[in-house]
């Protein structure tokens, strides 16, 4: 029954809006903008999401990251090493020994190279010195090649593993296996290249800001003996250390541990960060979670416009069409035929209007992408937000004009002019 009556009132809705097309866009124009609105706007924090979950998973969710902050003149590291020795092997063998659950540990020391074979016209990669137990911490994978092993590590042996920018950028396309780079005055061979890896906005997570595909990973004992920089008087014997806890360790209360020992050796210099990509994690879903709340009230407002729209419409057609309405109800048709009929064309509305939306919202995502740089992405579960929103809009803002109209006085609306 309700079938058979829903097929001629849908037509009856459609050649409505057909018959006022220009009445009828100008009042989905509310639900277009606020369901494009919405589609964009989870497509943005859905991208931000993706990326930043890359990110966490390449520092590692199980790692805890320890930055030191290095003077930038001799005034600064005068006041600083009154305090504090800096970040050093000491510290490292007190972390190892101390800190209970740790599956590996790694120093780091890093240079900026001042010269570079073969030359580049691109960023100057990083060098960075680590312990082959590195590529378990940070789960890196290779494209091709192999890491360095601990024995070229004790010999210092004069190898690296290029980042993928690195050693397009020094090497070509070409393989890069066996070929050699020159830092400095020290010639390096090269035996592996290291898969993508996901970069994020260090500045803002804490982390060391460096392009993570633009580095050259050397062992530690070859960085430590065979690089010298100018300005080492001002760095901290070590610049970093890396940490992995076992997954049934909470790498928080870790961190905990961790700066505590460090405290007590920098006394109080705050010389150094410990970062943990956990609580990053954390701390990033709950910014995120506020940001989704205020970029939904914002399209709320657009929708509820949109609402208000498709109720004043809904009003003004129910008096154009008020000796329909009696005729109508002369011929038989219930109170509730006469609902269902008004709620039939305010749905329409909202269904037509926040399919519209979707397209909208889509290639609005797509340029923000394109112009921002920003990583967008559009979600099932956006989509069907933000058309079940615009349905539920036309639902609610129909239903009082639906029910104006049922209530009219069959008389009435027929001697109505």
């Amino acid at each position: 029954m309700i079938g058979s009556t829903l097929v001629p009132e849908l037509a009856m809705g459609l050649t409505s809006l057909l018959a006022h097309k220009l009445r009828s866009l100008l009042t989905m124009l509310g639900m277009i903008f606020g369901v494009g609105a919405v589609v964009a706007m989870l497509s943005i924090t859905a991208g931000a999401q993706k990326e930043m979950m890359r990110f966490i998973d390449q520092l590692g969710v199980n790692n805890i990251i320890v930055e030191a902050h290095e003077a930038m003149d001799r005034n600064e590291l005068q006041l600083v090493r009154a305090v504090s020795p800096g970040l050093t092997f000491r510290d490292f063998r007190a972390i190892s020994e101390n800190v209970s659950g740790l599956v590996a540990i790694t120093p780091r020391k890093h240079f900026k190279p001042q010269r570079l074979l073969p030359k580049t016209t691109q960023e100057p990669p990083q060098l960075i010195g680590v312990l082959p137990n590195f590529v378990e911490i940070e789960s890196l994978k290779l494209v091709e090649g192999r890491f360095f092993s601990s024995q070229e590590n004790q010999i210092s042996a004069p190898v690296c593993v290029l980042g993928e920018s690195a050693k397009i950028a020094l090497l070509g396309y070409d393989s890069a296996i066996g070929k050699s780079i020159k830092i400095n005055d020290t010639w390096l061979q090269v035996v592996g290249v290291l898969t993508p890896q996901a970069s994020g906005d260090a500045d803002v997570e804490g982390a060391q800001a460096s392009n993570r595909n633009n580095l050259v990973i050397a062992p530690l004992n070859t960085v430590m003996r065979r690089f010298e920089d100018n300005t080492s008087y001002l760095k901290d014997e070590i610049d970093g250390i890396y940490m992995k806890v076992a997954p049934t360790v909470d790498s928080i209360d870790t961190s905990n541990v961790v700066r505590a020992i460090l405290a007590a050796t920098h006394k109080g210099a705050g010389d150094f960060t410990v970062i943990v990509p956990a609580g990053l994690l954390e701390q990033r879903k709950q910014t995120q979670m506020i940001f989704n709340v205020v970029m939904i009230c914002i399209a709320g407002i657009s929708l509820l416009v949109g609402g208000i729209g498709i109720m004043n419409i809904m009003l003004a057609t129910v008096l154009e069409r008020t000796r329909e309405i009696g005729i109508r109800r002369a011929l038989g048709a219930r109170q509730r035929d006469i609902v269902r009929q008004f709620l039939t064309e305010a749905v329409l509305i909202s269904i037509v209007g926040g399919l519209i939306g979707i397209a909208f919202g889509f290639t609005l995502s797509k340029v923000i992408a394109s112009a921002a740089g920003w990583s967008t992405l559009v979600t099932t579960s956006s989509i069907v937000v933000a058309f079940g929103v615009s349905v539920l809009i036309g639902l609610l803002f129909g239903s009082y004009p639906a029910v104006q109209a049922a209530k009219l006085d069959p008389i009435e609306a027929i001697r109505y002019e």
